[in-house]
């Protein structure tokens, strides 16, 4: 049967516009490439994780609930980065959003001490640290990026690298890179290019660790305004010779975190010494069994064989003291405005960690670190007055 004309006309003219749309993409000049999507390096997905009002928000941090403006966005995200022996893997993190049209800057957050997966911001549980000071922070109106760092979230499978500089420095400053791309794909959320950094504990030295390596191998790639460091042990030399020498705490959860950098220290540097090489017994064979869930409570330096002191204090073990060494964040010079909250009674993270961490900032020069002393304040009391005084401090008109 013969087809209809109009059919055959229609057919005819659907190729042309085919053949002239193929035809003038392939001929475009240099001027169009920008309209092709850039592949990204970094990121690898996102993942919306759940919506919250301002109103949920505002009852989260009872202190700051005036500053609640916006309902928030919360998202998993999980890009590319580097363990610590150099492979590449697939790490995660959390990114909350502000819901609003206004132009607004990022503060990255780095979480303090986590013992399970559950804590990581990506899982976002209801009480963690990225749902509660990420979710008012968020509101506020700052983009929040929250890494979980190696060892949770999508790379719980992997050892966390406790307290190392390096791999904390990259897996942080990698997750920065995957929110700016993010970002660029989206239009719901306006980012001024402005960048804070912010953590407490853990975070406060893994906020130092970014700092630093942001300012001398990205600073091209981000306009970062401020850091907000609180109660970081940034002199591990010092803090480590401190605790091998002096009688400290008998509490058992703060025992398993310097066992926890110890043991972390002779993996990552191949030290490979036996546990007996540390420490005497009982307590070696305990720990080669248990790990960091061994309890101690006794001060620690008394677990320790007066052998491997002894040689960590006349420098004969130069394994080790290169291995701590290596962690140590706080003799350099920051051109970021810095500021080092820590409570001068802190039993865990030794206040001497902060003030040895200004004197050599500022013998090097640096212009704007202080020192913000919470006197009588532990590690536990001094959050509230960080998180405040962080707030206080982005801020200022100053730091815009």
């Amino acid at each position: 049967m013969q087809k209809n004309t109009s059919t055959i006309y229609f057919h005819k003219n659907w190729l042309f516009l085919i053949w002239a749309l193929l035809f003038f993409t392939a001929c475009s000049n240099d001027d169009n490439k920008d309209v092709t999507p850039v592949e990204n390096k970094y990121l690898v997905s996102s993942t919306f994780i759940k919506d919250l009002t301002k109103d949920d928000i505002a009852k989260i941090y009872p202190l700051l609930a005036g500053y609640a403006k916006y309902n928030v966005k919360v998202y998993k995200v999980t890009y590319k980065t580097t363990n610590t022996d150099g492979t590449a893997i697939t790490a995660s993190g959390a990114m909350l959003l502000p819901v609003t049209d206004q132009s607004i800057s990022m503060i990255s957050v780095q979480h303090g001490t986590i013992t399970t997966d559950d804590e990581a911001p990506s899982n976002f549980q209801s009480g963690s640290e990225a749902a509660t000071f990420g979710s008012v922070f968020g509101s506020m109106g700052y983009i929040i990026s929250y890494p979980d760092y190696i060892g949770y979230g999508a790379t719980k499978d992997l050892p966390h690298p406790y307290e190392h500089r390096a791999s904390l420095a990259s897996s942080t400053l990698d997750m920065l890179r995957a929110a700016k791309e993010l970002l660029k794909q989206q239009t719901d959320v306006k980012w001024n290019e402005k960048l804070y950094v912010a953590g407490y504990s853990e975070g406060g030295y893994a906020t130092m660790c970014l700092q630093k390596k942001i300012e001398e191998e990205a600073s091209s790639e981000f306009n970062l305004k401020a850091s907000s460091c609180g109660a970081g042990a940034y002199d591990k030399t010092a803090f480590m010779k401190y605790v091998i020498n002096s009688s400290v705490n008998t509490v058992a959860s703060y025992n398993s975190l310097y066992l926890w950098v110890m043991l972390t220290y002779d993996r990552i540097y191949k030290l490979n010494k036996p546990k007996t090489y540390y420490f005497k017994d009982p307590y070696a064979a305990q720990i080669e069994q248990l790990g960091i869930a061994n309890p101690i409570n006794v001060s620690f330096n008394t677990i320790l064989n007066d052998s491997f002191k002894t040689a960590v204090n006349t420098g004969t073990d130069t394994g080790f003291i290169t291995a701590i060494g290596d962690n140590d964040v706080y003799d350099w010079k920051p051109n970021t405005p810095t500021r080092l909250f820590h409570g001068d009674a802190d039993p865990l993270v030794f206040y001497f960690n902060s003030v040895n961490a200004e004197a050599a900032m500022k013998k090097r020069g640096a212009a704007d670190v202080v020192l913000i002393t919470i006197p009588g304040g532990t590690h536990s009391s001094s959050i509230t007055t960080f998180l405040a005084g962080t707030l206080t401090f982005f801020t200022d008109s100053k730091y815009q």
